[in-house]
């Protein structure tokens, strides 16, 4: 794995496979070293973006279509991707990148207890408890007495993250992106794309629940995972490495 100024990258560049990670709020592309580590030994070139306000990367527009805008780059010259996953915050964004795919390519989509539908009452609590995340950065023995399913690895990489990131940036994607409602982009899947939603456990801090997912939508499907929380990369990697339409030993 390399990090260049605004992504991290794992695997080869000649891979016959692509696959696009995109983080959540006040993450960064390291964050999905777990899961980019068994795509790369799958066969794939995997890489993941910083998103403007982390790792450092600095802006004056957090709305959500901003975010994505930002990302076209990684799809010139018809760039494409067998595998997209989003997490969180990175799941809105995601869903806003549909637009980009190429008009053919057979695309998997996977959101990870993304952030489609907030209410003014919950963004304004998550407000708050991103300010307070980045007024106090944990440490990575902190992030693991509190997550006891986090390895070490990735409780540095959280701290790491959150450290990157600063108080105007979480304050910038709550303001731009009042009211907090994406959830009407699933309505507008091209047929060459399947998506899968992941959603964490509602007693254990999910964002993401079934009534967001539209029903009777082609070639999307949810599912609820009790018992895991909202990084449900940190926790359950077979999950997602389940959804991936790959003929592959299970984990």
């Amino acid at each position: 794995m390399y990090t260049s100024i605004s992504a991290s990258q794992w695997g080869s560049p000649t891979a016959s496979r692509r696959a696009l990670l995109i983080h959540g709020l006040t993450m960064s592309s390291q964050s999905w070293e777990g899961v980019a580590q068994l795509l790369a030994a799958e066969g794939f070139f995997v890489v993941a973006p910083n998103l403007l306000g982390h790792a450092w990367r600095r802006s004056t527009d957090y709305r959500m279509s901003t975010l994505a805008e930002d990302l076209r780059p990684y799809f010139v010259m018809d760039t494409s991707y067998d595998v997209i996953i989003g997490h969180s915050l990175g799941g809105a964004v995601t869903l806003s990148l549909l637009p980009f795919l190429p008009k053919t390519k057979e695309t998997t989509i996977i959101l990870l207890d993304p952030a489609v539908e907030l209410t003014e009452e919950t963004a304004g609590k998550s407000e708050n408890w991103f300010l307070k995340e980045i007024a106090n950065v944990r440490t990575a023995d902190e992030h693991m007495a509190e997550n006891p399913a986090w390895s070490r690895g990735d409780s540095v990489l959280r701290a790491l993250g959150v450290s990157m990131c600063d108080r105007t940036v979480v304050k910038g994607i709550f303001e731009h992106n009042r009211s907090w409602s994406f959830s009407s982009l699933f309505k507008n899947i091209p047929p060459h794309v399947k998506i899968t939603v992941l959603a964490s456990d509602p007693k254990l801090g999910a964002i993401c629940h079934l009534e967001h997912i539209p029903c009777n939508v082609a070639r999307l499907n949810a599912k609820v995972f009790i018992g895991i929380g909202h990084c449900i990369q940190y926790e359950r990697l077979d999950v997602i490495m389940d959804e991936i339409p790959l003929p592959r030993a299970k984990l």
